[in-house]
């Protein structure tokens, strides 16, 4: 975790002192979180501790869309073979997925109306890039659930470890309310490349507005406008998918019931 918040400043060649002042304290504190978080027997924040792989699958896509920005961002300072070919994917999916009303769409408004073609190329191809990365993680996420029977294979699933936010005990039967969060995680993460710019840009009103022409904040806010709302529709899933394992045990104990019941 703490490489993953230090990779824009290793690759990037012309990062301030005061970036790397900043980015080092951040770095050293998520590095303690996640360490101190995994270390505890008992959770806190983080959900599905013992449920791999899916915190490793959240943390790859994170940090291969910081790692593919920053190689990205490093290409207009000192291009490379390797570079050139992210900077030319990143194009062909930025255009590719750039219609109206298109997530790649959205995220253009909130550059400014004087932006110029370098930079709105530059924010479409890292949003192209982060956002195949985004729809690749999901595609591999599914193909866990539905394929593989995620979490089942893993043996028992403890609703309490593995959803510490998520209470069982509170307001009625766990079962519609699983499934109730599932279904509302997923929207929102539909709706989350499209909110998000529209957020960002009413804040700028209010507070200082974000100036995607630096490499750092550019990275940092398409990674999370990709990594949010796929990380929701994931969650959503796993929610719906914990909700159908629950529904089946039920059953089983019913007919196990019924069964004992007649003989």
């Amino acid at each position: 975790m703490a490489l993953l918040i230090a990779t824009p400043a290793l690759i990037l060649p012309h990062a301030t002192t005061d970036a790397i002042h900043i980015v080092v304290l951040l770095s050293l504190f998520a590095g303690i979180l996640v360490f101190f978080e995994y270390l505890s027997s008992y959770p806190s924040i983080l959900e599905f501790r013992y449920a791999p792989p899916f915190n490793r699958l959240r943390f790859l896509a994170l940090f291969l869309c910081v790692l593919s920005l920053s190689f990205i961002a490093r290409g207009q300072f000192e291009p490379s073979a390797l570079t050139s070919f992210l900077r030319s994917l990143g194009m062909v999916v930025g255009d590719w997925i750039n219609f109206p009303y298109s997530p790649v769409r959205s995220i253009a408004i909130i550059l400014p109306e004087n932006a110029s073609y370098e930079l709105v190329l530059s924010v479409r191809t890292a949003a192209g890039m982060a956002y195949f990365i985004s729809l690749l993680t999901l595609t591999v996420f599914f193909f866990y659930v539905r394929i593989l029977g995620w979490p089942a294979r893993n043996g028992a699933f403890n609703v309490w470890v593995n959803l510490p936010l998520f209470d069982p005990t509170a307001g009625g039967d766990v079962l519609p309310r699983l499934q109730r969060d599932g279904r509302l995680n997923i929207v929102l993460g539909f709706l989350m490349p499209f909110l998000i710019p529209a957020i960002v840009q009413m804040m700028s009103d209010v507070i200082n507005p974000i100036y995607l022409d630096d490499p750092i904040t550019l990275i940092w806010t398409i990674s999370a406008w990709a990594f949010i709302p796929a990380n929701l529709i994931m969650r959503g899933m796993t929610m719906i998918r914990v909700a159908q394992m629950i529904d089946e045990n039920r059953l089983r104990a019913y007919a196990t019931a019924l069964f004992l019941q007649t003989v």
